[in-house]
């Protein structure tokens, strides 16, 4: 596969718009999950998706064909969603629009032994608390456990996208996990010292 997408970027390279526009359709879901679970907004996840794929079409010459392309625009993808997070954050002490919870399909659905409405709604109310969590990890954290975790790459694939050593994205996997562990118990212990009652 990555003699293949090598071989496409250096088509598109030389002006072939079919070979970039298999490339994009190689790439386009992958990065807007990637997006959409970084930024938590459909609209500034496909932003970020155009976005990312200008920046590929206008620096195809910069690509190094000895590296993965899946590695290189990941790399530029996972940039653009923390360009785009370090603005929100600067832009909040201004009022900044507030996320309005759109799209409520976080994740897909975990497949169910039991198809019953009461665990699906188990596993909804789950994965939205996973959701919850992923989105107040700070931002050294979150891009590292978006890609561990949600686009199952290695360590060493996630040290190439974001330029890191192995070490340091070894830290942040397990500081990031951490985390996570410590406030699904808070939200854990809140949920059981004020239930629900109907």
């Amino acid at each position: 596969m990555n003699f293949v997408e090598a071989r496409l970027a250096k088509l598109a390279s030389n002006g072939d718009r079919n070979a970039f526009a298999e490339l994009v359709e190689l790439y386009k879901d992958k990065i807007f999950h990637l997006a959409y679970r970084m930024l938590n907004n459909k609209q500034e996840a496909e932003d970020a998706v155009q976005e990312t794929f200008l920046r590929v079409y206008t620096n195809l010459h910069r690509y190094d064909e000895n590296q993965k392309f899946s590695t290189w625009i990941f790399r530029i993808g996972t940039n653009l969603c923390i360009d785009k997070l370090r603005r929100r954050k600067m832009t909040y002490s201004l009022d900044a629009e507030m996320t309005d919870g759109e799209g409520n399909d976080y994740y897909a659905m975990l497949p169910s032994d039991e198809d019953t409405p009461e665990k699906q709604l188990i596993v909804s109310e789950t994965q939205a608390q996973i959701h919850r969590a992923i989105e107040t990890l700070p931002e050294k954290y979150k891009s590292v456990v978006i890609l561990r975790y949600l686009h199952d790459m290695s360590l060493q694939e996630i040290s190439d996208v974001l330029e890191m050593p192995v070490t340091t994205i070894k830290t942040r996997v397990h500081r990031g996990r951490e985390y996570l562990r410590k406030r699904l118990e808070q939200e854990e212990q809140v949920v059981s010292t004020n239930p629900v009652r109907i």
